[in-house]
């Protein structure tokens, strides 16, 4: 939500405030948070139902094209823990990244911890960073999620970008909390 006279979302002036103040540039996303989505999502996400992500496939590409289109942006899914991975059979995020038309890289690891819907916003924006680097940072990025919610996930890996070259990274998300 945009602070009034402002440009910039309350949350993500709370950021800038933090260790990781301008690592990211924006933020869009598709849809905000309800409970038809939250079910839907879980159903998706949780109970390993791939084929319902294509119903989002035309908007988030139109979404992603609207705002990325004018330089040679790269797509960069959240990615998931190998252990998640395991128990969620799919990366959610890849498969958005997958709709976008933008080349793909996989550029990032994650280490396995407690899952983000689990903590509070205070414990996620001060948790350790869990992403590294596995290959070369693109020079422009935008990093693909299901959901943003308080934003520690996308300006944990943009920071990691940020260090290793990235130039400009922005974050397209299908959901706002």
């Amino acid at each position: 939500m945009k602070q009034a006279g402002s440009d910039i979302c309350s949350d993500c002036l709370q950021w800038e405030t933090s260790d990781y103040q301008a690592v990211l540039d924006k933020n869009v996303s598709l849809y905000s948070y309800n409970y038809f989505i939250r079910d839907y999502v879980a159903q998706w996400k949780y109970r390993g139902d791939y084929a319902l992500g294509k119903v989002f496939e035309q908007a988030f590409r139109q979404l992603f094209q609207r705002h990325f289109s004018n330089q040679q942006y790269f797509a960069v899914p959240i990615p998931l823990s190998d252990e998640r991975m395991q128990e969620r059979g799919f990366n959610q995020a890849a498969e958005l990244a997958d709709f976008t038309g933008a080349t793909q890289i996989e550029v990032l690891g994650r280490k396995h911890g407690e899952k983000q819907s689990k903590r509070s916003k205070r414990h996620r924006m001060r948790a350790d960073n869990p992403f590294y680097l596995l290959g070369e940072s693109p020079r422009y990025t935008v990093l693909i999620d299901d959901i943003y919610t308080t934003g520690a996930t996308l300006r944990h890996a943009a920071q990691v970008l940020k260090e290793n070259g990235a130039q400009k990274i922005a974050a397209c998300t299908l959901i706002r909390g």
